[in-house]
């Protein structure tokens, strides 16, 4: 079992910045986790926003997000995070982190089915 929070999440107007972090807790090696950032506008399905592997040394992004957001994982304090520069309007979305254990390749960490563990969601609002 793996819980989730995150927090950081905000209004924010655009062109700005906002880092968000997601905590976990867990009985099994946090490592054998993928650590995954998806979103969720309204009216629309769950999408892939950033994913990184066991120790952080690789990571993926959607295009619409490549160049400006990073996720990074600290797995001594059994965190991820999600630092989010040059904000756009359409990234206005409630921001969830997942953790998965499929393996880092043929992208089945884009695949929301794959991830068995969610957090709650924090908002991001983008401002004109």
């Amino acid at each position: 079992q793996v819980q989730l929070v995150e927090s950081g999440g905000g209004l924010v107007q655009s062109g700005g910045s906002l880092k968000l972090s997601c905590a976990a807790s867990t009985t099994n090696t946090f490592t054998s986790y993928v650590l995954g950032w998806f979103r969720q506008a309204p009216g629309k399905e769950r999408e892939f926003v950033a994913a990184t592997n066991w120790n952080g040394g690789v990571s993926e992004y959607s295009e619409s997000v490549k160049g400006r957001f990073a996720i990074s994982r600290d797995n001594g304090e059994r965190m991820v995070h999600l630092q989010m520069n040059n904000l756009k309007l359409e990234d206005t979305a409630v921001y969830y982190c997942g953790a998965t254990s499929v393996a880092f390749y043929d992208d089945e960490f884009r695949r929301v089915a794959n991830y068995d563990y969610w957090g709650q969601g924090t908002q991001v609002t983008v401002s004109s």
